[in-house]
């Protein structure tokens, strides 16, 4: 047997002797902080987002204003302590107080109260959540991220035909389709179809030599054309109004403001923070022009210079430059032709203002016809530091934009031509974790819905001299909901404890069933199936049988969920300074599977000498979907631990 193969390794508190021949590079994380973090988010951001979300509820008439303007959760008023709750079968919870202001046009009054919103249940320091005296763990439910997602089908003769479904968090979806004639529709809220000039149409894009110019002249838009029977803005309004609402009387101002409502309301329809992160990756002209060559010369429309000449190949640098200077379309030379790519206009802010994108509250890149009219009306840096930080939601838009709508329509006809790649809606960057945090936070959001409402009637039958917020505000809506989510919900399970381990799987489970997910019957076999995404990120053993099977799956061991909600595993980086001898370092990263995509990674228990190079010259790791073999010279990333595949 091999000398000294047992050696002591912390762990947690403790310190153990382990049998192991690989190094640890990254220690085991707290196995729980799934739970954890993501409560900790509601109740510092969640819970703000949702008010901030109603608020200020104003009546008809405009006379009265009612704001939210902050929150505070009394931990310390705690009527029992866990205990105590398990033994006298009550809930380990704590009030919300909210501080409300009233504000009275009428007789130019402002009043501020604070308000009990009821009682929030707390989690208690395992992760659990203790409600009439039993102990419940939220699932964490796993659904498809909003995003913009492309499809090929074949006809019965072969021909390809390309579709498209854009799906926002919440919110009217848009879905395209080419047929055999290369007509290409769109169904708007899953209504009836119709071709896509209409929608152009109803969108400002009026006659069809504007949308020929806008376009360019693409055989599926001119096919449109014969089946369309509009001409102009107003007959393109009223013929979508009447595939959207048949039966009702025709108006053109009805029929804009249900298109305005419908697509351009943040509060109809919301992308959330992940569906823009989705939306800009998809659409970003760089990840679309990026090894293609140019037509024409691309021209940077602020400052009129030439960025890129005619006939060049688009490097990834400059693929970035050509996003970031608000290029509105570029021309690119294809085997089948010239194609017009159409960009959504969404830039880097640090690439046109000196600030720090964290300072402004900037996360995400920018919408630049906003950024653009904000740097014309200040320009003062300081002015427009404090403009960037008023207009946020304007220029990060929760809702889709008509540039959003254009770019996906053009991304759908350009898939012929090789530009754009379709996607796996099974891919792990297609689906994402939906925690505690923000199952919690959408059920608070429907019982506040409902509080506007009685806040909007009693505004308007209440008596304005004897108006006081107390009387406005009826909190049974918000506190019905949150009972409802954690008596009754498909996700709020009394927790397994047969035994440590039974207890630990459950809090880390995920599932794909419950309200906005799958349900059992309908899911087939590939929903179901190990996609290759999963390693790292989803343990492919950990899965009951049974109807179930593929659809309630556990997290790995090293996995943890970023800000979006998309399943991150950890890597050690390779440096490769030296090209023909890369050395794998202790720096770790944290990648999503769309990342991981792009890199070759090799295996956790590949030989490596004191200095961290590769023993052997072939390394056997992966890319995408095939393991085999490769040079040690291709890889970039290398596997944590061996244990990383699987769950607890």
């Amino acid at each position: 047997m091999e000398k000294n193969r047992i050696r002591p390794v912390r762990s947690g508190r403790s310190i153990r002797m382990t049998y192991q021949r690989q190094e640890e590079v990254l220690q085991m994380p707290n196995l729980i902080e799934v739970q954890k973090n993501s409560y900790q988010w509601f109740l510092t951001d969640g819970l703000k987002e949702a008010f901030d979300d109603i608020s200020p509820i104003q009546d008809y008439g405009g006379k009265l204003s009612l704001e939210f303007v902050d929150f505070k959760l009394c931990e310390d008023d705690v009527k029992y302590s866990i205990e105590e709750c398990k033994q006298r079968d009550a809930t380990y919870e704590a009030p919300l107080k909210v501080k409300v202001r009233l504000y009275n046009r009428e007789k130019d009054e402002i009043s501020e109260h604070e308000i009990f919103m009821g009682n929030l249940p707390l989690m208690t320091p395992t992760g659990t959540f203790v409600i009439n005296g039993a102990e419940r763990v939220i699932v964490s439910q796993l659904v498809r991220s909003p995003g913009i997602y492309y499809g090929i089908d074949h006809d019965k003769l072969g021909k390809k035909l390309y579709s498209c479904t854009v799906i926002p968090n919440r919110g009217a979806w848009l879905e395209y389709e080419t047929d055999s004639n290369d007509v290409f529709w769109v169904r708007v809220d899953r209504t009836r179809k119709v071709p896509i000039t209409v929608l152009l149409r109803a969108l400002g894009l009026g006659t069809n030599a504007e949308i020929v110019e806008h376009f360019g002249e693409e055989p599926k838009i001119l096919a449109s054309f014969t089946k369309d029977t509009a001409t102009n803005y107003q007959e393109g309004l009223l013929e979508l109004y009447k595939k959207i609402r048949p039966g009702e009387p025709l108006a053109v101002d009805s029929a804009e403001s249900l298109i305005n409502g419908m697509f351009f309301d943040p509060r109809r329809y919301d992308l959330a923070k992940v569906g823009r992160y989705k939306f800009n990756k998809k659409l970003a002209l760089r990840s679309r022009i990026t090894g293609k060559t140019l037509a024409e010369d691309v021209v940077n429309t602020a400052t009129g210079e030439i960025i890129a000449e005619k006939g060049t190949t688009v490097t990834r640098e400059k693929a970035d430059e050509i996003q970031n200077a608000a290029v509105p379309f570029v021309w690119l030379d294809t085997q089948d032709g010239v194609v017009k790519v159409l960009s959504n206009l969404m830039v880097d802010i640090t690439k046109w203002v000196d600030v720090d994108p964290e300072e402004v509250g900037v996360t995400e890149q920018v919408y630049y016809p906003e950024l653009a009219r904000l740097m014309e009306e200040n320009t003062d840096p300081e002015d427009l530091k404090d403009a960037i930080e008023d207009h946020i939601h304007d220029l990060i838009p929760k809702h889709i934009t008509k540039e959003d709508i254009f770019a996906s329509i053009n991304y759908n006809m350009h898939l012929e031509y090789g530009v754009g790649n379709d996607d796996d809606i099974d891919h792990l960057g297609n689906r994402r974790i939906r925690c505690v945090g923000e199952l919690l936070q959408n059920q608070y959001r429907i019982g506040l819905s409902r509080l506007e409402r009685v806040v909007r009637e009693r505004m308007t039958t209440q008596d304005l001299d004897t108006l006081s917020a107390q009387s406005l505000i009826n909190i049974k809506p918000v506190t019905a909901a949150v009972k409802e989510f954690f008596g009754s919900s498909q996700l709020s399970q009394f927790m397994d404890q047969n035994n440590p381990l039974g207890e630990l799987t459950h809090k880390r489970r995920l599932s794909a069933l419950g309200p906005g997910g799958l349900s059992r019957d309908r899911a087939g076999f590939e929903v179901r199936d190990v996609h290759y995404s999963h390693y790292g990120r989803m343990c492919p053993i950990e899965t009951p049988e049974g109807p179930n099977i593929g659809l309630i799956n556990s997290l790995a061991t090293y996995a943890r969920i970023n800000q979006y909600g998309f399943i991150e595993a950890p890597y050690r980086v390779i440096d490769r300074s030296d090209p023909k001898n890369p050395r794998v370092t202790k720096e770790v990263v944290y990648m999503t599977a769309d990342e991981e995509d792009n890199y070759h990674v090799a295996q956790a228990n590949e030989p490596l000498d004191a200095e961290g190079h590769f023993v052997h010259k072939n390394v056997s790791g992966r890319y995408r979907d095939e393991t085999q073999t490769y040079e040690k010279t291709m890889f970039e990333y290398m596997d944590v631990s061996p244990k990383m595949v699987f769950s607890v």
